[in-house]
């Protein structure tokens, strides 16, 4: 039966949002996420900024979105805050010129915050959705994200009906929110494949204002292919694991896996998929990406939940060409599931994220670069990293042709401390900081995981430095980052 809801183009459902609403999109990287509307609503702006008209509204999302959505609402210079995570060029050059309000969160507590109503009223929510029903049960596309709770939250509702995705996605989805205090109750997941919830969204019909149909393929590009340090990184990340089945640390049937996304992660998984030592094993994470669907088909993969099916274009074509191979082995579920910290801890979930700049003590960046200009965010990798049974970070040694150590004296912005992070691993090697003090971890860290070129560099620093329990010098504890400024080069530190 089709919906009974207005169908409305997109310049319509935009004229329908006014200037400083709250707006919750759906879309958990550009997987799942709006894309007619949103555009409409740029050029809406264009046009009332022409008019001498302010217009700008607030963007909640469950993570990154697509050039539709984050990309044209920047260059529009119509977003008054973004929160909680984002990727694109464009917006992350108008947050760091400051016209865009940004609040880095970690993605676990978004839907929450938003109940909660940390966040200000959510006046619309604009969902992706491959079916809608009368009664309101939505179907939701490639993703979860945090869209169940701007459904349930917004005061108004415009579906974005797109037929790009197939209604033969119903049952890939697990739908489960939950109870806010004092009423809270366990997560019942006790293994990565348990199902808890729902296969639709339900939304108060009333709510919904109108459908805009479309037929447009998630923005996700391709990969950059494995190079030889990502396949370094990830052959010495299926070796430590390999190492730790081998010492009893880690099971024989293994245990789930998170891993973050990009490159780098592609190439962990893909190491991992290829180690005999390995067994099969599952993840519990937040984005699904090319590596898992390759290990599936590989059979080194046996199932995945996530919060997004972030994969390339061909690539998610041939799961839609064959979902019934995918059915029992792919779930996605709303990111205060998939990123829970409970599960996390019950689960024993192996964390894998990737590091922008680490220090030799083991703190480490996701975030900023030279601790002043914001990249992406934290994403969900403090969800897992704070809670996981070994939590792992990776980065190669080195940045811009080695004019950039990724390992300095001391971070120029911290997201993960040395308390949360466990295990760092580059293309030079792995430094296993558990039982470690500050002078253990900095040697095994300099020794093991740092380019040559700037291990003398670091040693230096660290035997200059006055003493104490953390060596540290407040005098030079930033020349890394000084010499880059200055010069362009690292390398040309003054310790």
């Amino acid at each position: 039966m089709s919906h009974p809801f207005p169908t409305l183009t997109a310049e319509e459902a935009a004229e329908l949002i006014p200037h400083d609403a709250n707006i919750g999109f759906s879309g958990f990287t550009p997987a799942g996420a709006a894309k007619a509307v949103p555009t409409a609503l740029a050029q809406k702006a264009v046009r009332e900024h022409e008019a001498g008209r302010d217009f700008k509204v607030g963007v909640l999302t469950g993570a990154s979105t697509g050039a539709s959505l984050d990309g044209e609402l920047a260059k529009a210079d119509a977003v008054k805050f973004r929160t909680p995570y984002q990727s694109n060029p464009d917006m992350r050059k108008s947050i760091n010129e400051g016209r865009t309000r940004f609040f880095d969160m970690h993605l676990s507590q978004v839907q929450q915050q938003v109940r909660y109503g940390f966040l200000g009223n959510i006046d619309y929510a604009v969902v992706e959705a491959a079916d809608v029903a009368a009664d309101g049960k939505v179907l939701l596309t490639s993703s979860v994200g945090a869209t169940p709770t701007y459904l349930n939250k917004a005061d108004k509702v415009i579906i974005e009906l797109n037929s790009y995705h197939p209604k033969q996605l119903l049952g890939f989805h697990d739908i489960y929110e939950l109870r806010d205090p004092p009423n809270r109750r366990p997560i019942p997941i006790s293994n990565a494949e348990d199902r808890i919830g729902s296969q639709r969204v339900w939304v108060d019909p009333k709510k919904i204002v109108g459908v805009v149909e479309t037929n447009r393929p998630d923005e996700i590009g391709g990969f950059t292919p494995t190079s030889a340090i990502t396949q370094k990184i990830g052959e010495n990340v299926a070796e430590f694991l390999a190492a730790e089945m081998a010492a009893g640390r880690v099971p024989s049937t293994f245990l789930p896996i998170q891993s973050g996304v990009g490159n780098v992660a592609n190439a962990v998984l893909g190491a991992m998929g290829a180690h005999p030592d390995i067994p099969v094993f599952q993840l519990y994470t937040e984005v699904i990406q090319d590596s898992v669907i390759a290990g599936m088909k590989e059979g080194n993969i046996g199932f995945a939940s996530g919060a997004s099916l972030t994969v390339s274009p061909d690539v998610l074509q041939d799961i839609y060409a064959n979902l019934e191979n995918y059915q029992g082995k792919l779930l996605l579920r709303p990111q205060e599931i998939s990123n829970n910290p409970e599960i996390v801890r019950r689960l024993g979930i192996i964390s894998i994220n990737t590091a922008l700049e680490t220090d030799i003590f083991g703190n480490v960046n996701s975030t900023h670069v030279l601790g002043q200009k914001m990249m992406n965010g934290i994403g969900g990798s403090g969800d897992f990293t704070r809670n996981a049974y070994i939590s792992i970070f990776t980065c190669p040694s080195t940045a811009k042709g080695g004019a950039i150590s990724a390992i300095a004296p001391l971070c120029s912005h911290m997201d993960h401390s040395e308390h949360s992070v466990q295990v760092l691993i580059t293309e030079q090697g792995v430094a296993d900081l558990r039982g470690k003090n500050p002078e253990e971890r900095a040697m095994s860290i300099i020794n093991n995981c740092a380019a040559p070129e700037y291990k003398d560099l670091l040693l230096n620093y660290y035997n200059t430095a006055k003493s104490g329990h953390t060596r540290q010098s407040l005098d030079s504890a930033f020349a890394f980052h000084k010499a880059f400024m200055e010069t362009g080069n690292m390398q040309d530190a003054k310790i």
